[in-house]
């Protein structure tokens, strides 16, 4: 039988490359829904090609448009917007699969939602994890369902992971987060403050959207990658390290006891970690080219430059502090990220955004998604203010 698949953001380019590896595969995957934000005509076309029983967009007026456009075309599917349709395609008895493609804290109540009815996962959104930690795994565990990480870094650990997760803590000796460093890794940092939005989007190996490009030359990417990890694999955070490498062919590594280092290597193509979460514990075609060893370039490795990546300590700090607190640093980053591609702050002041709203946000108990929500929002806020005040 064919599984039936929900793309949470499928106009993004995971959600793109998702379908693009659907459609080598018609006969083991079929599209059940697909969701976007903003983007109606791109929707129309994956509706036109792939025929999805819903489409969800995040607003009414969005989804009004995306309706009028479907009935023009003489479409079967049917269009919902808001959020409450989001949980319904994440968690619908007939959905097998779930890719979780939403950039930020957005894309967690789908992600409960479908964890809650027992889907399996597949999480490319680090927001629901970073925000959602320990409730969210706990989320996973009471609804029986199956989380796959799909960041290319942690669909690597996972390759590289003994099968039987209950072997991990005697076995693992740490893990080992590669990053590209991106744009900015040789860049002196005095000059940081002059970076573009369009500078800091040029990824040298990765094709992404603008935030996580972003993210990626600040290098709080890995800074929730890391937080992502701790909770993924139940590692401590001082069993988590980061190193730098800019090929992009080493995805990430495991050393165990014994010091041996197993790792997944690939081209640098989001399809291959999306094929696999599509097809575990089996492997299926994913449309990316093979790696050619005998033409590779020499591999290097680095450590990050903290003043040039001053973010990344963020991670091992908020892991240390009170519950919420890595929502707050999620947040914070959200808010000073989408301020930098405005023109409304500086490069270099996204860290100061980041660093002051950790500062500010005051924590009370979490005892679940309502209050994980209520923090994030509360840390917009601040965040907002910060920005208000540093504003070019």
């Amino acid at each position: 039988m064919t599984q039936k698949i929900t793309i949470l953001g499928s106009t993004g380019s995971i959600g793109v490359n998702t379908l693009d590896v659907l459609s080598l595969h018609p006969d083991r995957f079929e599209v059940f829904a697909l969701s976007a934000a903003v983007q109606v005509d791109l929707m129309l076309a994956q509706c036109r090609r792939f025929k999805p029983v819903f489409a969800v967009m995040a607003s009414v007026p969005h989804g009004q448009l995306l309706a009028e456009k479907i009935r023009d075309h003489q479409l079967s599917t049917q269009v919902l917007s808001g959020p409450a349709a989001l949980e319904m395609i994440a968690s619908h008895e007939s959905v097998d699969a779930v890719m979780a493609a939403i950039v930020g804290a957005a894309g967690l109540p789908p992600c409960m939602a479908a964890v809650k009815a027992g889907k399996r996962l597949l999480l490319a959104n680090k927001e629901a994890l970073v925000v959602g930690g320990e409730v969210f795994m706990q989320a996973v565990r009471q609804g029986g369902a199956q989380l796959l990480p799909i960041d290319s870094e942690h669909s690597a650990i996972f390759q590289s992971l003994p099968e039987d997760p209950s072997t991990w803590a005697d076995r693992v000796e740490k893990i080992i987060l590669t990053a590209s460093g991106g744009p900015f890794r040789e860049r002196d940092p005095e000059t940081l403050q002059h970076v573009t939005p369009d500078q800091a989007c040029a990824h040298p190996n990765w094709v992404m959207g603008r935030k996580i490009s972003v993210d990626s030359a600040t290098m709080m990417n890995k800074a929730l990658e890391v937080i992502e990890a701790r909770y993924l694999f139940g590692v401590s955070p001082q069993q988590i390290e980061v190193v730098i490498h800019p090929q992009s062919i080493i995805h990430s590594m495991v050393q165990y006891r014994d010091t041996s280092v197993v790792a997944q290597l690939g081209t640098p193509d989001m399809r291959v970690p999306i094929a696999y979460g599509l097809a575990w514990p089996g492997r299926i075609a994913s449309g990316a080219k093979a790696l050619d060893f005998r033409a590779l370039a020499q591999m290097t490795f680095d450590t990050p430059d903290p003043r040039r990546f001053p973010g990344l300590a963020l991670a091992w700090e908020v892991l240390g502090g009170p519950a919420g607190s890595t929502a707050v640093l999620n947040a914070a980053n959200e808010v000073a990220v989408a301020a930098f591609l405005a023109g409304q702050i500086r490069f270099d002041q996204i860290h100061r955004v980041n660093r002051e709203a950790l500062d500010k946000v005051k924590l009370s108990a979490v005892s679940g998604i309502e209050d994980l929500l209520r923090i994030d929002q509360q840390t917009r806020d601040t965040a907002q203010q910060l920005v208000k005040r540093l504003e070019v």
